[in-house]
């Protein structure tokens, strides 16, 4: 949910409101799981894509109790972790390994965030 300045008063007291996620950021999440994130981790997220045997260690089941309260406690730092890991190794050499190429991409830290609520969404679902 993203939070809303409504209004503040004369004691600067703040009024907030919670709104939901816009369809936008749903369907940037949406759009970069399934180009980026779907071809180990399958759209259903349990780790059923065509690279998920191939990789080693085998792609992660991301609907495990484990990495929805990961994933909740650290909204954002999961997904940029794992994208950005320290020895930047394991996914490309996956995907090179196999003859896959995805396109260069220019992370932005709403790209993270929309990421995030929409695997969120998505393991609600899954539930």
């Amino acid at each position: 949910m993203k939070i809303k300045i409504l209004f503040t008063t004369s004691l600067g007291i703040l009024a907030l409101i919670h709104t939901p996620w816009s369809l936008a950021d749903n369907l940037n999440g949406k759009n970069i799981y399934l180009q980026r994130c779907a071809v180990c981790h399958g759209e259903d997220l349990k780790g059923t894509g065509p690279l998920a045997k191939k990789s080693n260690p085998p792609t992660p089941d991301l609907t495990t109790p484990a990495f929805k309260k990961r994933l909740k406690d650290y909204p954002g730092v999961i997904v940029s972790s794992i994208i950005l890991r320290p020895n930047g190794d394991l996914i490309p050499r996956t995907l090179q390994e196999n003859a896959v190429k995805l396109p260069p991409f220019a992370w932005r830290v709403q790209d993270f965030r929309d990421l995030n609520q929409y695997m969120l969404g998505a393991l609600s679902k899954n539930r």
